[in-house]
């Protein structure tokens, strides 16, 4: 009978972890929630450390730098590649991973990880606009298109109540978009384009901003903003906790929007892979994967986590999008070192212009 139990254990993929098998794991602050770690302790019977970071510079310049003790980090798509370039990362066991069939086809055919060898996403936040929904349904401005950031006809309603992202590849991205380019195959033609929509539109902006953005829509000190889809859920949760007299919505634009996936990874120096494999298998269970969209309003790429989800989430067009929404979203590929010098130079002159 000891046997038979070992033997149906080994093969459900639970390790024989004791109270003193500890998985370590570096991770985004906030991330995970205290209950999604404490089922998974309870299911392995070990126990979670965590560290923290702010970044990808951050984590990479630790681990470049011979941090040990980590066993899983949870890198963006954008790093993967230099990552696996400097041999931080291990390849993943796909036996032990049964419910990686529960992850979306197209989450999971990703040219920064040709299948999945090293990581498996696992929260997906959207490039997009967050909007007062009330103010702008008052002025009869679409939300829904980038011409809310770029077109100056749109903008002349809204004028100083539109911030943007101080972020180069983001801002671009979006501008190449509302020009009907695709970011990943921009010409330099193209980029000074897109500089020149930019240009014209900055003059109507607030400001630059990559944290005040979120509390500024929540109190309704600005009206649009360019910015991360899990910021604006937060945003919209803080406006509802708080009473306002108006809602935060947040739409995907019909030109397209830039798609951020963070993954998990085992590192190559992970003393208990074993676990790793284990916490990734249970955070592709649906039930479990749905806790992270509920908790920080993430699009997951996890197809069977959506029955999950809070019921106001379910029809969501960001959280929950349809195929034919999620057609038109784009990861970004790693740019080049002459690509990286071009934008430089004309996010330069953007910031500079009057």
């Amino acid at each position: 009978m000891q046997k038979l139990m070992l033997a149906l254990s080994l093969s459900s993929g639970l390790a024989q972890a004791g109270p003193d098998d500890v998985l370590h794991i570096y991770n985004w602050s906030g991330s995970l929630s205290d209950n999604i770690v404490r089922q998974f302790e309870k299911r392995c019977g070990c126990r979670v450390v965590q560290d923290y970071y702010g970044d990808n510079e951050e984590m990479l310049a630790k681990l470049a730098a011979g941090a040990k003790g980590y066993d899983m980090v949870f890198p963006s798509s954008f790093v993967i590649q230099a990552m696996t370039k400097q041999k931080l990362l291990q390849a993943l066991d796909h036996g032990k991973i049964p419910n990686l069939q529960n992850v979306a086809p197209a989450y999971r055919l990703q040219a920064y990880d040709p299948g999945n060898r090293y990581t498996v996403p696992t929260v997906l936040t959207l490039t997009s606009v967050g909007y007062n929904v009330e103010k702008l349904k008052q002025l009869g401005v679409d939300p829904g298109s980038w011409s809310v950031i770029f077109d100056p006809a749109a903008l002349r309603k809204i004028k100083g109540k539109v911030t943007v992202l101080d972020s180069s590849r983001e801002v671009f991205a979006a501008a190449l978009f509302y020009l009907g380019k695709d970011p990943n195959r921009a010409s330099e033609a193209d980029m000074r384009a897109a500089r020149d929509v930019i240009r014209k539109a900055k003059p109507y902006w607030a400001a630059f901003s990559n944290a005040s953005y979120l509390k500024q829509l929540a109190v309704g000190n600005i009206w649009v903003a360019l910015g991360y889809s899990s910021e604006f859920f937060q945003a919209g949760e803080d406006a509802r906790l708080a009473r306002r007299p108006f809602h935060i919505g947040n739409v995907p634009q019909r030109e397209g929007n830039e798609l951020g996936v963070d993954t998990m990874a085992i590192l190559a120096g992970a003393r208990r892979p074993d676990l790793a494999h284990q916490f990734i298998n249970f955070m592709l269970d649906g039930k479990n994967a749905a806790q992270l969209t509920n908790l920080n309003g993430a699009t997951n790429p996890v197809a069977t986590a959506s029955p999950y989800f809070r019921a106001d989430l379910k029809s969501h067009p960001v959280i929950n999008p349809s195929p034919e929404q999620a057609k038109k979203w784009t990861v970004l590929r790693e740019l080049t070192p002459q690509e990286r010098r071009l934008m430089a130079r004309m996010w330069t002159e953007v910031k500079v212009s009057r």
